[in-house]
């Protein structure tokens, strides 16, 4: 049993109150998951100002985490003498660093050297990924998730079954760049699918089963399809109870397998869309009073742009 929540915000105006909405959203179902917690956290790049005629080059954040005691002071130091042209922002437990995409593999490749206890979280050019052990709320407290800004989150809260309690092993995961997964569930094939994914060259940072979900979207979305058809092979292939919900550079999604065992609901309004394992976590929203409630149907794939 886990908890997990995804939430759009359609107005622009609200983009300052989306870590206040979200903090209740997760203590809701700290319950569900009392272990460890994780959120992607999607909000838009500030545009810099190159010369006429000249493109600004594209940046990606690299979200860097760890499951040992790191001093994130040394890392930071140390990422600021190798990539001086990056800006860093600091977490409790971890760091991301801002840089150009060009310099990424370099990073990425750099740090796996210096910093082997040190493990890229994610990357994208709107994600930011932060994972933690311990009760959710007290996570949030920590992380100053009431502040933060932003168009879009992903989050869980964790009752690990299948694997240890580990930041590693928190969700979400992300197998792509501003590609984020949750799932509440479990899938009874996950070995025999990551066996075969592993011998298309396909890498893995944990034995967590919810990981193979989510390389195998990935997967399928490099190989030409939708979101949509993407997450209908997950379906197909994926043994198992799950929902999932999907975080994208363009949107969100949600889908729940044809049994519908594990519990969701979707409030939709003009300025907000949210989804959560339980009504509760959603009780607090603004004019949720107003909002169009309803529980995804089983197989059935619901998206929502930016």
């Amino acid at each position: 049993m886990c908890g997990i929540s995804g939430l759009l915000i359609r107005d622009p105006d609200l983009e300052v109150e989306l870590g206040r909405m979200l903090v209740p959203m997760i203590s809701a179902l700290a319950d569900r998951g009392p272990d460890s917690s994780g959120i992607a956290l999607y909000s838009r790049p500030v545009m810099g100002e190159g010369s006429a005629g000249e493109e600004t080059p594209s940046i990606l954040r690299v979200s860097l985490g760890s499951d040992e005691a790191v001093p994130w002071d040394d890392v930071t130091d140390w990422a600021s003498s190798r990539f001086s042209e990056s800006a860093i922002e600091v977490f409790r437990s971890g760091i991301r660093i801002d840089l150009v995409e060009a310099r990424a593999d370099a990073l990425v490749s750099s740090v796996r050297e210096a910093w082997p206890g040190v493990h890229v979280l994610g990357t994208g050019r709107m994600l930011t990924v932060v994972k933690d052990i311990g009760w959710p709320a007290d996570s949030c407290r920590r992380h100053v998730v009431d502040s933060w800004t932003g168009h879009m989150a992903v989050a869980h809260t964790r009752m690990a079954t299948e694997s240890a309690v580990t930041a590693l092993h928190s969700h979400p995961f992300v197998p792509g760049p501003d590609l984020s997964v949750v799932h509440n569930g479990s899938f009874s094939n996950h070995a025999s699918v990551r066996r075969r994914l592993e011998a298309e060259g396909v890498r893995f940072d944990c034995d967590n089963d919810s990981e193979v979900a989510a390389r195998l979207l990935a997967r399928r979305l490099q190989a030409g399809d939708d979101l949509d058809e993407a997450t209908r092979w997950v379906m197909k292939e994926m043994d198992g109870f799950f929902t999932l919900v999907v975080g994208t550079e363009t949107g969100m999604s949600v889908v729940r397998d044809a049994f519908a065992c594990k519990p969701a609901v979707v409030a939709e309004t003009d300025a907000y869309v949210a989804v959560a394992s339980e009504y509760r976590a959603l009780a607090g929203l603004p004019d949720v009073g107003r909002a169009r409630v309803f529980e995804p149907q089983p197989e059935e794939v619901y998206t929502w742009t930016c």
